[in-house]
């Protein structure tokens, strides 16, 4: 299945998802209120007209009066009839809270959140299109629907909420004559806990430190290259970067939101130059780069992305916390209109783009732009083949992985393999903030298209002059950024080895420990269950029963005991055989049994799957 197919089959299931989030409390509320007040209307009516009609006080004239009087206005109609002559009847059948009342409200209140529900959607419709105009006004849309949606999905949360505790009762005591207790507490421990969730996390803060990984390029270290992106903001017509990072990631990219480096916090525009990449990039080709990169400054695209970034985190952290609490009212139409918002964004950040390279080719040069463009993609693309292959191997390989050395040696020949050229025919170059188009796309868009037979030796070919011999700390820079991210990157490998380890020998059974100890849990009369990487170590049990012999668990609270009921892979008489444990004792660590088991459990299932992967 192709991504785009996929994409719009996830945004016809979260579409429909929304409708019945939206309308199947309110629409099944009024059908189950207009049946019930149908059914009460005819009951009620039927009595009432055959004790008009043998009534004697009253004459043909009088009862045919009374009668239409009544089919005209049954009891689920009369309590809007103001009418001084229906006064009396209107008391009797309309008083506060009675059954008929509780009817009437129920479908009234089930009509205005049908139509609210429709409005809000077509407002999310209206914002998502509203956003495919322009940068300026997809900011106001966002923060418009953003704001537009928690409000209205707190109120439709409450209506819906209120219908639901409604049908609790009203939905058993019409068709079986009885209601549950149980049922109307769940409702409203449900209800209750979803408003609260809905209520608070509009106004919980994000807390995002926007931590990079680099050093600042002070200006007295790298003076001819401050002073040249100073000359390219010039001709730009744009004001330069207040800040030069310096990193080892595989891209450049400016903004405006505020960065962590190295512990300290910049404000204002900054610059992230990747020292690899300006090494195997000619000063043109890097100026290229650069003055693309200044371009996104002249255009606002930095400060529109400082202003929405905040925004569109905080949006994502609430649409998660509504998936996390199954707040199906309020995640769903948030999960639609983010999925339509970043269709506009996508489009937007694609013509940006387009323009950003139309400029740098206009400033430096269109071979410049095209050059840069595919020796940036083949380093990327390489370094992340390599990083690939380490990573997947299956011993410790220690901290000094030398990928620095691994990219730079093999670069070249990669470039001449017949791998290179079907991965560049479709490659785009990275970047943290925006969707880039292909890179086909972009050669014909700065009008400098360059047949594929010519990748390879622009990759191999070795420029004169680089800027990182301008930036007098680099190899510095390079070295400390190369060992931390090596140490991370090991750290990182050798967590998953945990996972991928059965073990099968000692140095194995050693990794694993170091990150799945066993862990014991004490229970009452002296007893303990411990749980560890092989299985649970049960209560008077000296062998650990084996994960290998868990199909599922399950763990019941009680009010004397815990229980742990343990299902087996084999089969007995009356089905799978299990195993039933007593927790005595446990009650004060049992959220804590629960998730260590759950984890161990969690790390042998990927294990096991791995395994049969290969």
């Amino acid at each position: 299945m192709s991504a785009g197919l996929a994409f719009k089959k996830d945004l016809a299931k979260i579409l429909l998802y929304s409708l019945l989030s939206l309308f199947l409390i309110p629409v099944f509320t009024y059908w189950f209120a207009e049946h019930v007040e149908s059914r009460q209307d005819k009951a009620f009516i039927d009595h009432v007209t055959q004790q008009i009609a043998t009534d004697p006080s009253l004459n043909p004239e009088e009862k045919v009066s009374q009668q239409g009087f009544f089919i005209s206005n049954p009891p689920s109609r009369i309590c809007d009839n103001t009418s001084p002559e229906a006064a009396s009847y209107r008391d009797s059948v309309c008083a506060r809270y009675s059954d008929n009342w509780q009817f009437i409200m129920a479908r009234k209140i089930a009509i205005w959140t049908i139509v609210g529900g429709a409005a809000l959607l077509l407002s999310v419709l209206i914002l998502s299109a509203l956003a495919f105009l322009n940068e300026k006004i997809q900011y106001l849309s966002f923060v418009a629907g953003w704001r537009l949606i928690t409000l209205s999905s707190a109120a439709g949360t409450m209506a819906q909420g209120a219908m639901l505790m409604w049908l609790s009762f009203w939905v058993t005591a019409y068709f079986m004559h009885s209601y549950s207790i149980k049922l109307i507490a769940v409702a409203v421990i449900f209800v209750a806990i979803a408003v609260f969730y809905v209520i608070v996390n509009i106004f919980k803060r994000v807390h995002s430190n926007n931590q990079i990984q680099g050093e600042l390029i002070p200006e007295q270290a790298a003076p001819g290259l401050w002073r040249h992106i100073r000359d390219l903001a010039a001709r730009l017509k744009t004001a330069a970067p207040d800040h030069i990072v310096a990193g080892i990631d595989a891209n450049f990219f400016v903004t405006e939101s505020p960065l962590n480096v190295s512990g300290r916090s910049l404000r204002g525009r900054s610059l992230f130059i990747s020292i690899p990449l300006l090494r195997l990039l000619s000063q043109s080709e890097a100026d290229a780069v650069l003055a693309h990169e200044l371009a996104h400054f002249r255009g606002g695209d930095t400060a529109n992305s400082a202003a929405l970034g905040p925004k569109l985190a905080q949006y994502d952290q609430y649409c998660r916390e509504m998936g996390n609490a199954h707040v199906v009212t309020v995640f769903y139409l948030m999960c639609l209109y983010r999925m339509i918002f970043e269709i506009a964004s996508a489009r937007n950040s694609r013509d940006r783009e387009f323009l950003a390279d139309r400029i740098a080719a206009k400033v430096v040069a269109p071979a410049a732009v095209v050059n840069s463009l595919i020796k940036v993609a083949a380093y990327a693309t390489y370094r992340s083949d390599i990083e690939n292959q380490l990573f997947s191997r299956n011993e410790q390989q220690g901290n000094r992985l030398g990928i620095a050395q691994f990219v730079a040696s093999g670069l070249y020949p990669y470039a001449q393999s017949s791998d290179f050229l079907n991965t560049m025919k479709d490659a785009s170059v990275p970047h943290p903030y925006d969707s880039h188009p292909k890179m086909s796309e972009r050669m014909k868009n700065v009008g400098h298209v360059v047949a594929e037979s010519q990748y390879g030796s622009i990759v191999t070919s070795v420029p004169v002059q680089t800027w990182a011999t301008d930036i007098q700390t680099a190899d510095e820079i390079e070295n400390r950024l190369w060992t931390e991210y090596e140490e991370n990157f090991s750290q990182a490998h050798e967590h998953s080895l945990a996972y991928r380890f059965e073990p099968a020998n000692e140095e194995e059974r050693e990794l694993v420990l170091r990150y799945f100890p066993p862990v014991e849990f004490s229970l009452s009369e002296g007893k303990s269950i411990q749980v560890t990487y092989a299985g649970w170590l049960l209560p008077d049990e000296k062998e650990p029963l084996p994960w290998d012999r868990v199909s599922t668990y399950e763990y019941e609270d009680g009010m004397l005991a815990d229980t742990l009921t343990i299902k087996h892979p084999e089969k007995g008489m009356l089905g799978p055989k299990s195993t039933k444990v007593k927790l005595s004792g446990i009650k004060k660590v049992r959220e804590e049994f629960k998730n260590v088991s759950g984890h161990y459990w969690h790390r042998h299932q990927v294990m096991r799957h791995l395994q049969l992967s290969h």
